[in-house]
């Protein structure tokens, strides 16, 4: 968190503007989406979950670092303040994520979709041996 911050104080005010501009107008791009769906089931992780340790992943041949790349699909979603359940697919021998992107203020409809994929064994996180 601390590097975040500290590089966050060295951007300069005109690239923060500029930034501000980007997100309203990718904001309404993507509300449009809202118009003919309740929800969008998206990927929330582009690998599946990295032991513990692991410092790198491999995407589309290229090896990438966890720490900076596993929140690379849930970013733009954060970005522009929707609400979202990410919730694991199991699979052997480790899980995957997807996310529920659903309109602004409508986190009951995230967390319906969640549930109901839930009771269908759809997803699931393991329980925790011991």
């Amino acid at each position: 968190m601390r590097d975040r911050l500290i590089a966050g104080a060295m951007v300069p005010a005109g690239l923060v503007v500029q930034a501000q501009k980007f997100r309203r107008w990718y904001q309404a791009r993507v509300l449009e989406l809202f118009k003919e769906v309740d929800a969008v089931l998206l990927p929330a992780t582009p690998c599946t979950a990295p032991r513990i340790g692991q410092e790198t992943f491999t995407l589309d041949g290229v090896e990438m670092p966890v720490r900076a790349n596993l929140g690379l699909y849930t970013q733009a979603i954060s970005f522009i303040g929707l609400p979202v359940v990410a919730v694991p697919v199991p699979l052997t021998p480790l899980p995957i994520a997807v996310q529920i992107v659903a309109a602004p203020w409508r986190e009951d409809v995230a967390l319906r979709i969640a549930y109901a994929l839930e009771e269908r064994g759809a997803v699931a996180a393991r329980k925790p041996a011991g």
